[in-house]
């Protein structure tokens, strides 16, 4: 990969490090997550407003990654803790404008979606609803005069919007209406998805801290945060029992706690930093976004293949 992009124009190579690819994976992830569950109740997927809601989803994880980059790009590089999750992309070779443009850009291909949707009789009105309260919380992430990642509730809101709203908008859009199994598979993954974004905060937490970006892991301080961290994690599988006692199939369920073993590990290594050791920031926000990334896709892949 480092050869291929070695072979590019360098503001191309700056431009793909802005866009952060990596992260548009968990929007593939979570909305096939919806639809996954619609086909397995019997509806037949129609593939154009797949495709289609797919693409509003995508524009929506894109805009909110270049508004982000814009408003906090100069933040971000006072960050000596970066890594390949936290800290901002890096890409400081490019005007900073670039990334808003980008991101008008990216809104703008979005509501061409949005019309072809309503256009098509897709956008039914709980889908519309999703998408609306999707787009405010993606926007404001970042943007004034919000700015959620400065209130303490970016964190919380990201966590809805990602694992909540993404597969029930995909599942709207297949069928029209709301099932008691789309909650039960998208809480545990919204407690391990802000449970991720809190041990992403944490090496950041230095350079918030001076900038006065008060995150959540800043207003509830470095030991309540990681203290709430551990308690998210065994909670989410907490909830997935929970479903599976409200009705959830076990065969739907069980694939889910195949992550426990990632999870002990994850609150053993923020344990560990607590305790004074000296942290591996890399490896803390990977093992994060595996046992997130991980649980949805075996629980994805349990509703695709039953």
């Amino acid at each position: 990969m480092k050869r291929l992009l070695d072979l590019l124009p360098a503001p191309l190579v700056q431009f793909i490090h802005l866009t952060r690819p990596f992260f548009l994976l968990g929007g593939f992830l979570l909305y096939a997550l919806g639809a996954g569950l619609a086909r397995y109740l019997g509806h037949p997927l129609d593939w154009t407003a797949y495709w289609l809601g797919q693409g509003c989803v995508t524009m929506l994880q894109l805009s909110a990654h270049y508004l982000n980059e814009y408003y906090d790009a100069d933040i971000d590089q006072e960050n000596p803790n970066r890594t390949l999750f936290t800290g901002g992309s890096g890409a400081m070779g490019l005007p900073k404008r670039t990334a808003l443009l980008a991101a008008l850009a990216c809104l703008t291909v979005g509501a061409v979606f949005t019309v072809l949707l309503y256009r098509d009789h897709y956008l039914n009105g709980p889908a519309l609803v999703v998408l609306a309260f999707a787009f405010l919380g993606s926007f404001f992430y970042s943007s004034p005069p919000f700015r959620l990642v400065s209130t303490g509730y970016g964190e919380l809101t990201t966590s809805i919007l990602v694992a909540n709203l993404v597969p029930a908008f995909a599942f709207l859009l297949q069928t029209g209406e709301v099932h008691r199994l789309l909650a039960m598979v998208t809480f545990p993954l919204t407690f391990l998805h802000l449970a991720m974004l809190m041990a992403f905060s944490l090496p950041d937490y230095g350079t918030d801290l001076k900038f006065n970006k008060k995150t959540a892991m800043v207003r509830l301080g470095w030991q309540r945060g990681m203290g709430l961290h551990n308690l998210l994690i065994p909670l989410a599988y907490l909830v997935l029992v929970l479903a599976v006692v409200q009705g959830m199939p076990m065969r739907l369920a069980w694939p889910g706690f195949l992550t426990i073993p990632v999870g002990i590990f994850q609150i053993w290594q923020m344990n560990q930093i607590a305790e004074g050791k000296k942290p591996r920031w890399q490896l803390l926000t990977f093992t994060a976004l595996a046992l997130f990334g991980m649980t949805a896709y075996f629980l994805t892949l349990s509703f695709w293949t039953g």
